[in-house]
């Protein structure tokens, strides 16, 4: 996903994009495709569960670039097994990458933009980061954790009247290579549960997100769905739910075998590209997302409609 935002950063705007993640194999090719986009590129292999190497990446770009105008945080990892399958080794890597690697990128961006009293920062979220479900403890609690931190640091930063501003896309589910590479004891290939979009779709709502001063987006029917019914419904309806079908959704029939490689701990050293194999329809367009940029837009225009047809009713 984070490969597709930067395609779209180069392709909307001709920009200059830091590429952070372990994989060399993958970043070069990354790069050459931001290139090609239109953008500059700059490499920056860094494990962004290191703080100090996370902090001398933002000096590094910032040196090479330019101030830093956006930081997405998009990295994760995580291990796909039941509670009582996941040891604490991989329950600390997992909140280490994708909690502590948000916060370590945040406060970064936040120690350079808040000298300038500019900048946005863009948490990639989930519906996960509302609603679990079962076989990703690991990774749900650490998008739960993402969410809070994040509400905290927007709280501050208007308190302060600070310029800098912070925001979360949180997606449905998205048809990555991270189903290939992610560790997995479910047995089957997993897959995003149903129905998926493609990275484009998300990569669209991040650059939105990057370029206007909303609190939250939601990307994707699913999201708003889950979203809303988190908030809405009895929890344990949600629970009831999933136990029922939560894990089944999540799974192909491909068998996986339990020592294949995986990026939890290393990269796997090959380049995934930036679509996952899937299983089904994967949607490359989102009215959802249209919607929702649009909001006000629709809603002057529904209002007049509204109002022509009032005054129709008045002077047949």
């Amino acid at each position: 996903m984070g490969r597709a935002a930067a395609h779209a950063f180069a392709a909307a705007h001709g920009c200059r994009v830091a590429l952070l993640a372990r994989n060399e194999v993958a970043l070069a090719a990354a790069a050459a495709e931001v290139q090609a986009a239109g953008g500059t590129a700059l490499v920056v292999p860094v494990d962004v569960a290191d703080a100090a190497a996370v902090e001398a990446a933002a000096t590094l770009v910032e040196d090479e670039l330019g101030p830093i105008d956006v930081w997405v945080n998009a990295a994760m990892a995580t291990v796909l097994a039941p509670v009582d399958d996941l040891s604490a080794e991989e329950l600390q890597r997992t909140t280490d990458v994708t909690y502590l690697g948000t916060a370590h990128g945040s406060m970064a961006a936040l120690r350079r933009m808040r000298e300038r009293d500019r900048g946005t920062i863009v948490q990639v979220g989930s519906t996960l980061a509302y609603r679990a479900i079962p076989f990703q403890a690991a990774y749900c609690g650490a998008k739960f954790a993402v969410r809070g931190f994040t509400e905290s640091l927007r709280a501050e930063l208007l308190r302060e009247g600070s310029g800098v501003h912070v925001t979360e896309v949180h997606l449905s589910a998205i048809n990555t290579p991270h189903f290939v590479v992610c560790r997995s004891r479910q047995g089957f290939r997993s897959r995003p549960v149903p129905p998926t979009f493609t990275p484009e779709v998300a990569a669209a709502g991040v650059v939105w997100a990057a370029t206007h001063r909303r609190r939250e987006l939601w990307v994707g029917y699913p999201a708003v769905v889950g979203i809303l019914a988190s908030r809405l419904l009895p929890g344990g309806i949600g629970d009831r739910v999933l136990a029922w079908r939560g894990v089944e959704l999540q799974l192909t029939h491909a068998a996986v075998l339990p020592d294949r490689p995986d990026n939890l701990f290393g990269p796997v050293p090959f380049d995934p590209g930036t679509t996952g194999p899937g299983v089904g329809r994967t949607w490359g367009w989102s009215g959802q997302l249209w919607l929702s940029a649009h909001r006000r837009a629709v809603g002057a225009a529904a209002g007049g409609a509204l109002a022509a047809l009032a005054r129709l009713r008045r002077h047949p």
